[in-house]
């Protein structure tokens, strides 16, 4: 059961960060409205690289999870440690982009939270 939370809450936020990258990335940018090239293209890395950060996290735990036994040290504090990224990137959220008219931005902190539950959980059961 470990193993599946582990696993379920990379999908997720490796599924989240590919969208981030794939899906609405031009047209939030456009959302924006007529802003100068250089805020386009700042607001532009920053929603790429959370999507990076996200599937570098999901992937992270993908590689711990197939190495490591679910209760070695080492692999509880990666999990933790990506727990608590989830946890700051959802208040985060909440204080800023949850709070637009965006719906992948209100969405954000939610999904976040689960896939942080999915990844401390399995360090405590």
């Amino acid at each position: 059961m470990n193993a599946v939370m582990l696993y379920t809450g990379a999908a997720i936020v490796i599924l989240w960060g590919g969208a981030h990258i794939v899906i609405p990335t031009r047209s939030v940018v456009d959302s924006f409205g007529p802003i100068s090239a250089d805020n386009r293209r700042t607001l532009l890395m920053e929603w790429l690289m959370e999507g990076v950060l996200l599937i570098f996290i999901g992937v992270f735990v993908v590689l711990v999870a197939s190495v490591a036994p679910a209760f070695e040290k080492t692999a509880v504090v990666v999990y933790r440690s990506c727990a608590s990224v989830l946890v700051v990137m959802a208040g985060i959220s909440l204080a800023t982009g949850a709070r637009t008219a965006v719906l992948p931005m209100k969405l954000c902190p939610l999904i976040f939270l689960v896939a942080a539950t999915f990844f401390f959980l399995p360090t405590v059961l």
